[in-house]
């Protein structure tokens, strides 16, 4: 048995953020990255400065400005390039999928990038929050259609805090995308198509847990508004292997840091 280390962050621009990645792999030591909101074309991805970081196995998908994608491995894999969908049919670089080529067999992993859904809760005001819903339905509906569904993790910015504990203040952010009931309810739906929440196995649903401070709040630390925005589900065959997590808090700290921290786990596969 060996140990499987997986990261995954929102950098919020590659580019802008690509120094604090050594950060990220000194603190956590992951075998796999997994990062969301890159905003960096396939053509000007940074591949060539990402060499030091000794992460040889690299696959991205990224558009100019907005969302993107990217695994970093030391691990071989297979990209997944059939039958996955176009999601929402709009292009929008959102998930990559591969095949790690572990000692124990292939471990198929998602990196998700969840539309944020803009900031009036209702479909018809706001089309964002519509695809956003849509978007969950449609993954939703996917993972279910593959029965029996095993040896798979799925992480990502989802941009959803499902949980009460999730947020600084349920009942104050009720109505405030990110914790509406069509978006709880529908994350919940589609984790329990084939996953469990693998960081939920170490902290209790009733702890309050958080990846993502606003950049608004000048100090985050003492005001501590938080959500839990990013997630990493296994599939339950899955759960014994589970060793530790860890919550990258201080990364919130970093110079010129995203708003979002990472998030890991390490298994024994």
């Amino acid at each position: 048995m060996s140990t499987l280390r997986v990261a995954t962050w929102n950098i919020n621009s590659l580019r802008l953020r690509l120094g604090l990645l050594d950060g990220l792999a000194a603190a956590l030591l992951p075998d796999v990255i997994c990062l969301q909101e890159t905003k960096v074309p396939d053509a000007l991805f940074p591949a060539e400065a990402l060499q030091p970081l000794n992460y040889p196995h690299t696959v991205f998908r990224g558009m100019k400005g907005y969302n993107g994608v990217a695994i970093l491995s030391r691990i071989p894999l297979t990209v997944h390039e059939e039958d996955v969908p176009d999601w929402c049919g709009k292009g929008d670089c959102r998930h990559l999928a591969v095949s790690l080529q572990t000692p124990s067999g292939p471990l198929e992993l998602h990196n998700f990038y969840v539309p944020a859904g803009g900031d009036v809760p209702d479909r018809t005001e706001n089309p964002k929050y519509g695809h956003k819903l849509d978007f969950i339905a449609e993954a939703r509906d996917w993972f279910a259609r593959r029965a029996g569904l095993r040896r798979t993790m799925l992480v990502g910015d989802l941009n959803i805090a499902p949980l009460e504990h999730d947020v600084w203040s349920h009942k104050q952010l009720l109505d405030v995308v990110s914790h509406t009931l069509p978006e709880t309810e529908g994350l919940n739906a589609w984790m329990d198509t084939a996953f469990v929440d693998a960081v939920r196995h170490f902290v209790p649903a009733d702890q309050k847990l958080y990846t993502w401070w606003s950049y608004r709040n000048r100090d985050w630390r003492a005001s501590d508004r938080g959500r839990r925005l990013d997630h990493i589900w296994i599939t339950p065959d899955l759960q014994p292997a589970l060793r530790g997590h860890t919550i990258l808090k201080d990364a919130r700290d970093w110079e010129r840091g995203s708003d979002h921290v990472p998030v890991c786990i390490e298994m024994q596969i």
